[in-house]
């Protein structure tokens, strides 16, 4: 049912052995027919947390809890995350260029996922790839199922790969920065079946650094720093109030659409730290203009209702 948690994940903790803390207690979750925008800067982890739900994160000691329509996935066997992936659960990936095999034409791939999860025939499938590829948008479906990813665009093989992500009408969609290097246009064709997708058929979690993306395509939103959940709740509360100031100095670096051009746009001082140089108390503090003795000590997430942020100077 529209509402229900199908995606939870708590605490959630990768430690690689060289590069060091990955993840640091990542908390956050999806509930069906929920488009949840995923943002921050690069390398705050928001794709190795979608990576993580299907199992896919670089070796290391992964800790905590990922549990999915009430099952803990932490406990899967290889043969379980090989039923579950494309399955149950099912990733547009950011660069769909290396994604597809460049020696394999884009209609074969699509068919070896629907045959290896379903028990359609080689030829249902083939009429379903085409099918799918049409519904995406896809100029000449036939054709281009017969093409190899190097002659498709950018825009095209996008498409392609949300169509390979839904050819087995997975539960939930992870789409890692799905507009990433395409013009406007495509981009808001994209970002449009992406909603229809999250409107009708799956739960969508949406990586983005884009706020405009996640104003035009989420319910809610997840804000990460350096592999920690900082602030969560509805789409219009975190963007009209935000209460992490991380959050607020993303907001004020985005160029102003109306009004008198600035002659420099902020910017947030600093950088963020690396996984083996991690600040003891907020991750953020060592950027923060509002930093305080209190921020020494890691603060919980604070806040009423849905909306909340984990700083000392929320109430």
């Amino acid at each position: 049912m529209t509402g229900e948690a199908l995606l939870s994940v708590s605490d959630l903790r990768l430690q690689h052995r060289q590069a060091g803390i990955l993840l640091d207690g990542v908390s956050l979750t999806v509930k069906r027919g929920q488009i949840l925008g995923v943002v921050g800067e690069s390398g705050s982890g928001k794709s190795l947390t979608g990576l993580s739900v299907l199992g896919l994160q670089p070796q290391g000691q992964l800790s905590g809890t990922l549990r999915f329509d009430g099952e803990d996935l932490t406990r899967f066997s290889s043969r379980d995350w090989r039923r579950f992936r494309g399955r149950r659960a099912a990733m547009i990936f950011q660069d769909p260029m290396t994604a597809f095999l460049p020696v394999r034409r884009i209609g074969p791939q699509i068919v070896e996922q629907i045959r290896v999860h379903t028990a359609l025939s080689h030829q249902a499938a083939r009429e379903r790839v085409v099918s799918l590829l049409g519904r995406m948008g896809v100029p000449s479906p036939e054709q281009t199922a017969q093409r190899f990813p190097h002659e498709l665009s950018g825009g095209l093989r996008q498409r392609a790969m949300i169509a390979m992500a839904l050819s087995c009408d997975p539960e939930l969609l992870i789409a890692d920065e799905p507009t990433t290097a395409l013009d406007v246009t495509v981009q808001t064709q994209i970002l449009t079946l992406l909603k229809e997708i999250g409107a009708r058929e799956a739960s969508v979690m949406l990586i983005t650094h884009d706020m405009g993306v996640v104003a035009q395509s989420c319910t809610d939103v997840a804000v990460l720093y350096a592999g920690v959940v900082i602030e969560t709740g509805p789409v219009a509360e975190v963007l009209q109030a935000p209460l992490h100031p991380y959050t607020k100095a993303l907001l004020r670096a985005i160029p102003p659409m109306t009004g008198s051009r600035p002659e420099r746009l902020p910017v947030i001082d600093g950088v963020p730290p690396s996984p083996d140089t991690r600040p003891v108390g907020c991750v953020f503090a060592p950027r923060c203009p509002q930093v305080t003795p209190d921020c020494a000590i890691r603060p919980p997430m604070r806040g009423e209702g849905a909306h909340r942020a984990a700083c000392v100077l929320v109430p």
